[in-house]
């Protein structure tokens, strides 16, 4: 099961601290993900990315339009809703199995049953075998992999990422790439993923939105039309077309990164 996501003119703004002057980290920003879809966010640093996706997953109140999932307002965290941060924020004392299991606390599974669920999500991610290590004995990558199988065990509708593969190696990212497209067909389940890389965002989404350097707006939308084979045995980076999108998507940040520079140089933050 998967949810639609919709932005209609959200705006979100930070008060003053200190005696400073509040400041717009999203403007009038507007966006359709279809339920299923998997959708890719880039933008500047300090674009409101990061910003987006707290209000999609209910982190944080828009200030002034609305958030929908299938037409129903967002008004808090739900467990329709999965997030995987950058972070991994695993539970230093807890097995891989059990830092799973935590998340099905919420539901009120039994214990059996929680077993159960969070060893599929771990075989789900490819760590079979791993159930009982703790994080001081996983990879970045496999830390990575429990925090996705955690966010997908309780079967959320919606999966948030905020730039999850940005501290690891490029191996290993391409890697958890292709695993996460596997997923994404198996489960069907709506992504919307933030990234600061171009490959990244041409390589995952089937559509990429380009956000403005600050305040946060949609510039354009891009849809990525490639012949994806599910064994990813191809490379598809070094094809012409992934290149053609590659530098049509870096055109259009190309200006939204130099005026992100100038801002930071100015001293906005």
């Amino acid at each position: 099961m998967s949810t639609s996501i919709s932005l209609h003119s959200v705006t979100r703004t930070f008060p003053a601290r200190d005696g400073g002057e509040s400041f717009t980290a999203l403007e009038q920003v507007s966006l359709e993900v279809a339920a299923g879809e998997f959708v890719v966010l880039v933008g500047p640093s300090g674009c409101g990315k990061s910003t987006l996706l707290d209000l999609v997953a209910g982190l944080a109140p828009v200030t002034s339009g609305e958030v929908l999932l299938d037409g129903r307002p967002v008004t808090g965290p739900g467990l329709d809703r999965g997030v995987v941060f950058q972070q991994y924020a695993l539970f230093p004392w807890r097995t891989a199995l059990g830092n799973v299991e935590f998340t099905l606390e919420a539901k009120g599974l039994g214990r059996r049953d929680r077993t159960r669920v969070a060893r599929e999500a771990l075989d789900l991610v490819g760590l079979r075998g791993f159930e009982q290590r703790y994080p001081h004995e996983l990879s970045g990558g496999m830390k990575q992999r429990v925090a996705i199988a955690r966010s997908l065990a309780y079967e959320p509708e919606v999966l948030l990422m905020d730039e999850p593969y940005a501290a690891l190696d490029a191996q290993t990212r391409e890697g958890l790439q292709d695993e996460l497209l596997r997923i994404w067909r198996r489960t069907g389940t709506t992504v919307v993923f933030i990234t600061h890389g171009i490959d990244e965002a041409v390589y995952l989404g089937q559509r990429v939105a380009v956000m403005t350097s600050r305040p946060g707006r949609i510039k354009e939308v891009v849809d990525i039309d490639l012949d994806r084979p599910a064994d990813a045995t191809s490379d598809l980076r070094s094809e012409p077309e992934f290149a053609r999108y590659r530098r049509e998507i870096w055109e259009l940040l190309h200006d939204e990164v130099r005026a992100a520079g100038r801002l930071e140089e100015a001293g906005v933050r």
